[in-house]
């Protein structure tokens, strides 16, 4: 009955092992997503928008709080992240994607951190 139980329990750790994996990536994500929508040189969010625990924000575009309620569809997010022009013409956001300023991890990264808010 022993015997039975080994292979259980190694494969009960493998998977708690792989969810702590998971989660860390996770964490690292929206840490990373953070560091770049508060980088003045970078996504530079804070330039336009206020951001809990951002500092000397800008008030040219919505506050982002409240982000995977107002858009559950994490694609919608990307995109609008990547180049806002397409939906809204007269947007002042910069289409980051399309102008390459970030990168499509950067902006999956931020869309990661966005999405804690």
């Amino acid at each position: 009955m022993a015997v039975l139980r080994k292979p259980a329990l190694l494969l009960a750790l493998a998977f708690l092992a792989g969810l702590s994996a998971s989660s860390a990536r996770a964490q690292s994500a929206v840490a990373d997503g953070q560091k770049l929508a508060f980088d003045r040189g970078k996504g530079n969010c804070l330039t336009c928008h206020v951001i809990k625990g951002g500092d000397l924000p800008g008030t040219i575009g919505p506050e982002l709080k409240d982000i995977k309620s107002k858009y559950p569809d994490r694609n919608e997010l990307v995109a609008i992240i990547f180049d806002e022009t397409k939906r809204n013409p007269q947007t002042m956001m910069p289409p980051f994607g399309r102008n390459r300023i970030l990168t499509e991890q950067e902006i999956s990264a931020i869309v990661d951190f966005l999405q804690t808010l």
